[in-house]
C-alpha cells in the first residue's frame, strides 16, 4: 500500500529562533548563534564555543507540574511538538482517539546531560539529593513518551538513538509507516540537550570540535578550507506528517511532500567516514530512486556539513558520486554555521529548513564560507541566499558509527 505523505506542521526550538517564523527569520538573517559557552566553565577543554538557546521557558508549552517532571531534553521535545501541532492545526487526540497517530523522535544522547548533573549531586550529597525523576528522564525514549502522554497519542511512540542521523531517521521511518497505511499521521523529528561539562568534554577529547575560541561566531564553517571542527548546539524540531487525503480532508495546507528516504551504514569506523564515500552516496541514491526521480531533477541539497575536516570532504565526495555531472551545477549549502551542530536533532532541524525553503522558494547560503576548500569538488556553494524555485530537494544527516540518512522532499503540487 503506497500513500502520499505531506508535511503540514513545523515546530522548532533552536538557537537562532523558535517556531516557524523564528526559525525562518534566523535562517534569513544569517547571524550565527555560536558564542563562548555560558552554561558552565569550558576552560579545562580545548573547545570553548557552543550554540545555546537563551529564551526557552518550558512553562510556555506545558504546566509547571509536568515541566518539573521532565529534564531539558524532554522539555524541548514537547515544546517543538506543541509548536508543530499548533502550526498544523492538528489535534492528535481527536483523530481516532489518537490511535492512528505515531511519534518518532530521534536523539543521540537523550537525557545524558541531566544524568550528569544528578550524578554530581549524588557524589557530593548522596542519593537523597538526586531528583526522583532521574530514572524516567535519561532514556532515549523519554522525549517521545512524554509527547505521547501530553497529546493523548496511542500509536507507536519510538525514540531512536542513531547518533547525528537520529532526527532524519525518525522522519524517514514515520514517512514509511504512513506510506504503508499503518498510521494516518505522525509527529516526527529530533531533540538534543547535550550542553553539560562531561558530555561536552567528551567531544572535545576526541578533537571533534572547533578550537577557534577567539572567534566563536565563525568557528563553524562548513566546506571552508580553514574548518577545524563543529560547534556543539542544542535544539529540537518536530514535523507533523500526514497522509495526503487525511491532511486535505481537514483543510490543511502542506509545506512540502516527503518523497523518499534512504539509510545505509559505512561499516568502517566509529568516528571517521568511509573515505571512498560509496555508502553515503548510495544512501542518497536510494532516497532519490524511492522518490521516483533522477539526480538531474534535484534542485537543492542541504548538506550535513558539520565543519569537520574529514566529514565535509567525505560528504562532498559522496555527492559527486551520487550526482555525477549534476554535482557540478547542483546548489549545495550547509547551515550549521548558524545554529551549530545539535547532534541527533540536526537532521530534523534541517528537514524543517528544507521544507520551508521549498515552500518559499529560497536557497540558503553556506554559513561562514570564506575560503572554499579547493578539494571539496563542489563548485556551486552559495555564499548568499537566493530566491529560486525548488521543486525537489534532498537533505543529508550522517552520524558516528557510519550511520547515513537522506530525505527527498518535493514541492506540494496542490
Amino acid at each position: 500500500m503506497t500513500r502520499r505523505v505531506v508535511i503540514t506542521g513545523i515546530g522548532a526550538i533552536t538557537p537562532i529562533g523558535s517556531g516557524v517564523d523564528g526559525l525562518w527569520q534566523g535562517l534569513r538573517s544569517g547571524k550565527p548563534a555560536a558564542r563562548h559557552i555560558t552554561r558552565f566553565d569550558p576552560t579545562p577543554f580545548r573547545s570553548h564555543n557552543a550554540a545555546e538557546i537563551d529564551d526557552f521557558n518550558p512553562l510556555d508549552y506545558t504546566d509547571p507540574r509536568k515541566a518539573k517532571r521532565m529534564d531539558r531534553f524532554s522539555q524541548i521535545s514537547l515544546a517543538a511538538s506543541r509548536l508543530a501541532v499548533d502550526d498544523a492545526g492538528f489535534d492528535p487526540s481527536q483523530h481516532s482517539n489518537g490511535r492512528t497517530t505515531a511519534i518518532f523522535l530521534g536523539t543521540a544522547l537523550g537525557g545524558i546531560a541531566f544524568g550528569e548533573e544528578e550524578h554530581t549531586k549524588y557524589v557530593a550529597s548522596g542519593l537523597t539529593a538526586v531528583q526522583p525523576s532521574l530514572a524516567l528522564s535519561v532514556f532515549g525514549g523519554a522525549g517521545a513518551t512524554n509527547v505521547a502522554m501530553e497529546f493523548g497519542i496511542h500509536g507507536p511512540a519510538v525514540g531512536n538513538s542513531n547518533s547525528c542521523a537520529s532526527g532524519a531517521i525518525a522522519i524517514g521511518e514515520a514517512f514509511r509507516l504512513i506510506r504503508q497505511g499503518r498510521a494516518d499521521a505522525a509527529l516526527a523529528g529530533g531533540s538534543e540537550a547535550p550542553l553539560a561539562p562531561l558530555t561536552f568534554g567528551a567531544f572535545a577529547l576526541i578533537r571533534a570540535m572547533s578550537r577557534r575560541n577567539d572567534d566563536p561566531a565563525h568557528a563553524s564553517r562548513p566546506f571552508d578550507r580553514d574548518r577545524d571542527g563543529f560547534v556543539m548546539g542544542e535544539g529540537s524540531a518536530t514535523l507533523v506528517l500526514e497522509e495526503m487525503e487525511h491532511a486535505l480532508g481537514r483543510g490543511a495546507r502542506p509545506y512540502a511532500e516527503i518523497l523518499g528516504f534512504g539509510s545505509t551504514n559505512d561499516a568502517y569506523h566509529m568516528t571517521a567516514p568511509e573515505p571512498t564515500g560509496v555508502e553515503a552516496a548510495r544512501c542518497m541514491t536510494i532516497a532519490i530512486e524511492e522518490a521516483g526521480l533522477s539526480p538531474d531533477e534535484i534542485d537543492y541539497l542541504n548538506a550535513h556539513a558539520t565543519s569537520t575536516p574529514l566529514g565535509d570532504a567525505a560528504e562532498a565526495l559522496a555527492i559527486t558520486i551520487a550526482f555525477g555531472e549534476r554535482a557540478q551545477t547542483l546548489p549545495v549549502s550547509g547551515t550549521k554555521g548558524l545554529y551549530g551542530h545539535p547532534l541527533g536533532a540536526s537532521g530534523a532541524i534541517e528537514a524543517a529548513i528544507t521544507a520551508l525553503c521549498i515552500d518559499r522558494g529560497w536557497i540558503p547560503p553556506t554559513s561562514n564560507l570564506c575560503n572554499p576548500d579547493p578539494e571539496n569538488r563542489l563548485p556551486t556553494l552559495p555564499t548568499t541566499g537566493g530566491d529560486t524555485p525548488i521543486h525537489h530537494a534532498i537533505t543529508n544527516a550522517f552520524g558516528f558509527g557510519g550511520i547515513n540518512a537522506s530525505l527527498v522532499l518535493g514541492k506540494w503540487d496542490g
